[in-house]
């Protein structure tokens, strides 16, 4: 009976381990992004000033990553790489008020559409 305990146990704590990616359910405050092929689902996202959190989904079949360039087409920053099935909280910190462009740099991923755009204000 003490190993089925253990088992049961050992389970447990590997499905509060979430699906991967690190991620292991939305945090709260965050914005969900869904990733497929080839969009971002919203793709028009507003957020403050400061730092923001998405919760990256990737509910398409190859992998995906979020990347974000500023109006000069300079990278402020990018998320891991999220495989299919997985999800991802991407964080950024400090991010100033203005108008973004994000993509995923897959190839071929941003010319088949897979970008958006992010206004902080």
């Amino acid at each position: 009976m003490k190993g089925l305990a253990v088992a049961v146990t050992a389970a447990a704590m590997l499905a509060a381990c979430g699906s991967g990616g690190g991620a292991s359910g939305q945090p709260a405050g965050s914005i969900k992004v869904t990733l497929t092929e080839y969009s971002f689902n919203p793709s028009t996202i507003s957020a403050p000033s400061g730092k923001i959190v998405f919760y990256l989904v990737n509910a398409g079949s190859a992998s995906h990553d979020m990347i974000i360039t500023d109006s000069s087409n300079n990278r402020v920053a990018g998320s891991d790489l999220v495989s299919s099935g997985d999800a991802f909280v991407f964080t950024v910190d400090n991010i100033t008020a203005g108008t973004y462009t994000f993509f995923c740099d897959q190839p071929g991923h941003e010319a088949s559409g897979m970008k958006g755009t992010l206004t902080v204000t």
